[in-house]
């Protein structure tokens, strides 16, 4: 048996053969390293390429720094992009849906982390994601500070990906936003979003493309663009907006309105024996969300705890300060406006936070 073991030729397995390029990948971090280099901020030491990212945190800007932290992803919409071929963008709702929740709490957004999943590595392909990503960092006004970029042969086809990331804020502590802030007679403050940001599309893929069978290149009268062009459209970036918002106003928190829809994330950011009643009546959702709703006939219920239906943030005020604090959103051209109001709970009270009223032309 020794023997004809010997007499057989010697295999030589390489990581490349099995799917994996270390090359591809060296080749990658120099494309996307301009890119996260645009990201940054002066606390940042040392640049993309090491084990660890370096933040300096300089205590002397706080009395009682309190860290934040945030992971998440941009789910399906990945789909469209990889059927357009357009990946420059997805990074900007990655950032989105990182940043915006943490500075519910009031805190800003310091730095991120991104981890890219591939079935192979494509480094003009990994490059156009960072530049998004990097320019939604940009937006929220927080350094790109590294990641990991994985390869995955088998477990994904080449041209597929997936991404997520964590953010990390600070806040003084006392100046942490949250339930425990709010006060019945506070209002409601309603932030327009972009579009469908990056929940619900899975839900949006198949009524608009199996059921309706538009496809992503057609032009769609009520959007103005393509369909694709429509479903891409990158989530609005809050981040400065709050905290601009939180320096002129008495804010008591902020609800960042994603997966589970408006009502939900509301109660999310309320305590007990407090109700919220946001009107419908105060905004008109956008095109995309009527033709989902017609197109697969989907119940009014199933639309709002599915998609932000137009509302992308909600803060709540004291009531005092609505007026100010609509006035700095306005400046920092945020489409907002009276969205409902906090009182205290009763017995006849449903959840926690409800919408009432109708839409127009909805």
């Amino acid at each position: 048996m020794t023997e004809n073991l010997a007499s057989e030729p010697a295999l030589s397995a390489t990581y490349a053969a099995a799917g994996v390029s270390i090359d591809a990948g060296d080749e990658a971090v120099e494309k996307l390293k301009p890119w996260a280099a645009k990201a940054t901020r002066p606390e940042v030491l040392g640049g993309i390429g090491g084990f660890a990212g370096l933040f300096r945190l300089k205590l002397d800007r706080w009395k009682e720094p309190v860290l934040a932290s945030s992971t998440d992803g941009v789910g399906t919409k990945i789909a469209v992009a990889q059927a357009l071929d357009i990946h420059d963008t997805v990074g900007i709702d990655l950032v989105a849906m990182v940043v915006d929740d943490l500075v519910v709490c009031g805190a800003e957004p310091l730095f991120l982390q991104d981890y890219i999943a591939v079935g192979k590595v494509l480094p003009d392909r990994v490059a156009q994601l960072v530049k998004g990503i990097s320019e939604g960092c940009v937006q929220a006004g927080c350094a790109l500070l590294g990641g990991e970029t994985a390869e995955h042969p088998g477990l994904m086809t080449d041209g597929a990906y997936d991404l997520s990331a964590t953010g990390v804020g600070v806040v003084e502590a006392d100046a942490v936003l949250g339930p425990d802030r709010v006060r019945p007679g506070d209002v409601l403050i309603g932030m327009g979003s972009s579009g469908l940001h990056s929940n619900g599309y899975s839900l949006a893929r198949h009524v608009l493309l199996q059921i309706g069978r538009i496809p992503l290149s057609g032009h769609v009268e009520e959007f103005g663009r393509t369909l694709g062009e429509e479903l891409l459209e990158p989530t609005r970036i809050y981040a400065k907006d709050c905290l601009a918002l939180v320096a002129e106003a008495e804010v008591r928190t902020f609800a960042h309105i994603t997966g589970g829809g408006l009502a939900a994330n509301l109660a999310r950011v309320l305590p007990p024996g407090l109700h919220a009643t946001l009107e419908r009546g105060t905004w008109t959702p956008q095109p995309v969300f009527s033709m989902i709703a017609q197109r697969g006939r989907v119940a009014r219920e199933e639309m709002e705890r599915t998609f932000n239906m137009g509302v992308g943030m909600v803060a709540v005020v004291a009531p005092e300060e609505a007026d100010r604090a609509l006035a700095v959103l306005t400046a920092r051209h945020v489409p907002c406006w009276l969205l409902g109001e906090v009182r205290p709970a009763t017995d006849a009270d449903g959840p926690r936070a409800e919408l009432v009223g109708e839409h127009p032309r909805f």
